[in-house]
């Protein structure tokens, strides 16, 4: 049975799995050097102090994670995030993806966090497709912004509106602040 849930420092192990494959070869990351699985379990630590890190499990293995983080570091990008999302190559085409990042812009959402950000790799159809069919919308294009692989890549940054900004706007609710049975809900709602 598959269930979505926070993930947790016993995972870092899995995470990285998943990850190393887009370090190594190829460019849904531009990062070009391995983290290890404990650099891994602390960014996994350092993220969940303010967003969300979920992954998708069955049988007892982790298949897929997407996480939420700052966008920039000025406070009035305080409600605005960055979204990514990695699934293992074996679960790949199942729709995972799409209900996992389901929950998780869900979870956002409950933080009051106003909008997500998505940025790609192009030309990533896979990705592109997926961030539109979830109702992101295209935002802008950096040109020949990363070397990896021997060549030069351009980025896409693909944005959502989650909720209508107030003005003036309540601060955001960190991740660990959530309500517990809010967030059970919001968890079991895309299995």
């Amino acid at each position: 049975m598959a269930a979505i849930r926070i993930a947790r420092d016993e995972d870092a192990a899995a995470i990285h799995a998943i990850y190393a494959p887009s370090i190594l070869a190829g460019v849904a990351t531009f990062e070009t050097e391995l983290p290890g699985v404990d650099a891994m379990r602390e960014r996994l630590r350092a993220r969940l102090k303010h967003y969300p890190w979920l992954v998708w499990e069955e049988a007892g293995e982790v298949l897929a994670y997407a996480y939420a983080g700052r966008f920039r570091e000025r406070a009035a990008y305080d409600w605005i995030a960055e979204t990514s999302i990695y699934v293992h190559a074996n679960a790949q085409r199942r729709g995972i993806a799409r209900r996992l990042y389901g929950v998780l812009l869900d979870v956002m959402r409950r933080q009051g966090i106003t909008q997500a950000v998505g940025v790609i790799t192009l030309p990533g159809p896979a990705s592109v497709a997926m961030h539109e069919a979830m109702g992101f919308t295209p935002a802008g294009v950096w040109r020949q912004c990363g070397y990896k692989l021997g060549q030069w890549w351009d980025v896409g940054v693909w944005q959502k509106e989650l909720q209508v900004a107030a003005n003036p706007p309540a601060a955001v609710t960190p991740f660990p602040q959530l309500s517990p049975a809010q967030l059970q809900a919001l968890l079991e709602s895309r299995r």
